[in-house]
């Protein structure tokens, strides 16, 4: 299937350019500082490092990787390829997740502050694909890496405001259906952990679909023409 060609593509490109080896330095910085905090703190603190590394570094890592395809001309060899646009956006939202699930599974597992549940690993993914789609869509209307960045200051301080909050002990009931606050809810293994999972899996998938559809746009502008 040309999706797992795909895939191992992007998995070759990240390892090629050192994305690993920057999760591996990231994680066991974290880990070490995880360690050197009082008892108290650590899972508080191991919540919040999977949250704003693994997960939510994807958006970043999205931005980057599609901004180096475009300046690369990569993208007109795949817009006349037959690669379907649902296609390269799997491809680049699952070889993401793959990371950040490792990652997240680490600093979780080697640091000891987080109950590890299959619900946590899922929660951690679904977050990541979330987070690349919000970033895949920002990256197909960029131009430039600074304009990429600015674009996904609002989003970041939409996604990490509310569930930062909800970790800090703000708990309304109808914060449950922000995304961020769902994964935080799935770290601690909370009361709401099933609800909380049903609603991040819907938030992926609908912004799963609006990135698509950025990624159809992008392929039919390419060249500086619409087809």
């Amino acid at each position: 299937m040309r999706i797992w060609s795909l895939l191992r593509g992007d998995i070759r490109f990240q390892y090629k350019y050192g994305f690993y080896l920057l999760y591996l330095v990231f994680s066991i910085l974290y880990i070490s500082l995880i360690f050197s905090l009082p008892q108290a703190w650590r899972e508080k603190a191991a919540i919040l490092m999977i949250f704003t590394d693994p997960a939510a570094m994807g958006l970043y890592f999205m931005g980057a990787i599609v901004l180096f395809e475009k300046s690369e001309r990569v993208l007109g060899s795949i817009a006349v390829s037959p690669v379907k646009t649902y296609e390269y956006m799997l491809s680049k939202l699952l070889s993401i997740g793959v990371i950040s699930v490792i990652v997240g599974f680490s600093i979780g597992f080697f640091s000891h502050a987080v109950n590890m549940t299959a619900r946590f690993l899922v929660g951690i993914f679904l977050c990541s694909c979330l987070f690349s789609a919000v970033g895949l869509m920002v990256a197909a209307k960029s131009i430039s890496l600074n304009g990429f960045i600015i674009s996904t200051i609002p989003a970041e301080l939409l996604i990490n405001i509310p569930a930062i909050a909800w970790l800090f002990g703000w708990r309304p009931g109808w914060l449950l259906l922000h995304p961020g606050v769902c994964l935080m809810e799935l770290c601690e293994n909370g009361k709401y952990a099933f609800t909380a999972f049903i609603i991040l899996a819907l938030w992926t998938l609908f912004f799963a679909l609006i990135a698509n559809r950025s990624v159809k746009g992008m392929f039919r502008e390419i060249g500086g023409i619409k087809l």
